[in-house]
């Protein structure tokens, strides 16, 4: 009886954390205005490669869907916008449109949310966007008749257009515009549990406000941050202030429950000379950096300790996409499948890309001498914010004393540096850090790093760690490992009275 409940215990203990593999938040979307894709089985294998656990169709191509059967992987499928005036004036239609896009491969395709039509309300064509709710709801209807209505969700896509203000985040709101035909919409996602899509670009944000201080605020790299004057909070990168926008706006609605939904975000690898900020180097800071906020499960600050389901724009590039060059030149992988540049998706090197990975490296990442305290703490909060285990630098962990705010962003830097692919731009911090070949582990606080001495050197440790004046740094334990140490420590006690 004993064994039986402690297996139990530890099967849910097991349960509590997450699979390094198991991304069910990360997904991508698998355009196809292009002449040179690679056939459908061998994306098949591609994404089983990675880490990805879904992907997003803006059709329902039966050839990619078939070929995703038994994969596992997660499938969105997509009525074009054609197809909405139909699918809205004629149940019928909307019934043909399952039984020839859904039926014929589910459950083996796991297909989990149908999106009718995309941006829609900004094609500025009144008759379609009336049109847009009738036929979402015969989409549904149809679903239902054949028993799919709790296991197929329905939805639409929208651009970041439709919010009239977004800045600061805590002030977003629609624009008025589309208020009124976007309350029925989200009656109908809150009815059916349904999420609302939407398509966030830092990049286009970018391109509006080209300043490097508004560069760094789009990657996610170490920058002052921008507060929010109504709620003070102070966010560190765009992609949280546009999507705390959305929830605020959604909540300005009445439908704070609804769940957001990242159809597309992502950074074009290069552009026309006009198009600043489109580069391999930038596109690989936002998807790699991105992924590894997902990964950290820290949330928003409007919507904290849960990512946000997103989908990377996009696999392949797609050459024959009309407009300004950085339009085909969106994907993460080329149609040889090879990579365009490495963001950790790939399974044998996901694990390494996580903060509880291994460890390997040529020397240590820390501060640079003269590098002033408030820049410090800026690369401390990143870094914490970003995928690093942090525990060792909160009160009671390994490297906490000194208690300062040079010790632990040396700390935080080189858990950052040794979880990253280890180029130079990765121990940068805004010029703030370098690349040691002295390791500055001390007492019982250990460095992950290697290639220099094998034990501390105190005089590294006394350079970045020693204080003759204790500072107070606000910060709270990880909420991953907070809950995960209580988890354990509960789930010993169990153990321990189940054999006492």
């Amino acid at each position: 009886m004993a064994l039986s409940i402690s297996i139990s215990l530890l099967l849910i203990f097991l349960s509590h954390f997450p699979s390094s593999h198991a991304e069910p938040f990360i997904g991508v979307n698998y355009g196809q205005v292009a002449d040179n894709l690679p056939p459908p089985s061998e994306t098949a294998k591609l994404l089983q490669s990675t880490s990805i656990q879904k992907v997003r169709l803006y059709g329902a191509d039966p050839a990619i869907i078939k070929a995703l059967a038994g994969t596992g992987v997660g499938i969105v499928i997509g009525a074009a916008n054609g197809d909405v005036p139909s699918l809205a004036t004629d149940p019928n239609a909307a019934t043909q449109w399952i039984n020839s896009n859904v039926l014929p491969f589910y459950p083996a395709s796991k297909i989990i949310l149908i999106t009718v039509g995309n941006e829609i309300l900004m094609s500025n064509d009144p008759n379609l966007v009336n049109q847009l709710l009738p036929a979402m709801q015969n989409v549904q209807k149809a679903l239902e008749a054949v028993s799919l209505g709790g296991k197929i969700k329905v939805s639409t896509v929208h651009s970041m257009t439709v919010l009239g203000s977004s800045d600061p985040p805590s002030t977003g709101s629609f624009a008025a515009g589309y208020q009124t035909g976007l309350k029925g919409i989200l009656q109908f996602l809150s009815d059916t549990g349904s999420p609302f899509a939407i398509n966030p670009y830092p990049f286009f944000a970018y391109q509006s406000d080209p300043r490097p201080e508004t560069l760094a605020f789009c990657l996610f790299q170490p920058n002052a941050g921008r507060v929010d004057s109504k709620t003070g909070i102070k966010y560190t990168n765009m992609f949280d202030a546009q999507v705390d926008a959305v929830h605020s706006a959604l909540k300005s609605m009445g439908f704070e429950k609804v769940e957001i939904v990242v159809a597309e975000t992502g950074w074009a690898s290069r552009g026309d000379a006009n198009e600043v900020g489109a580069s391999v180097d930038n596109a690989k800071a936002y998807n790699g950096n991105l992924i590894a906020h997902l990964r950290s499960m820290v949330g928003t600050p409007l919507m904290p300790g849960k990512p946000v389901d997103t989908y990377l724009f996009a696999l392949y590039d797609e050459n024959l996409k009309p407009g300004p060059s950085s339009e085909r030149a969106f994907g993460l992988f080329k149609t040889d499948l090879s990579m365009v540049y490495d963001v950790g998706l790939a399974k044998s090197s996901s694990s390494s890309q996580t903060p509880s990975g291994k460890v390997t490296s040529s020397g240590w990442c820390v501060p640079k001498k003269g590098a002033t305290n408030e820049e410090l703490q800026a690369s401390l909060d990143w870094a914490c914010g970003h995928g690093i285990d942090c525990g060792a630098i909160q009160p009671g962990g390994a490297c906490f004393e000194p208690n300062n705010v040079a010790s632990h962003a040396a700390y935080a830097m080189n858990m950052y540096y040794q979880k990253s692919p280890k180029q130079p731009t990765d121990c940068d911090f805004s010029k703030t850090a370098t690349v040691t070949s002295q390791n500055p582990s001390y007492n019982s606080c250990v460095y992950p790093g290697g290639g220099g001495a094998a034990a501390g050197s105190k005089a590294v440790m006394n350079k970045y760690v020693s204080s003759d004046k204790v500072e107070k740094k606000n910060g709270a334990i990880d909420p991953k490992v907070s809950s995960s140490l209580s988890f354990l420590l509960i789930f010993l006690s169990l153990i321990f009275h189940v054999y006492m």
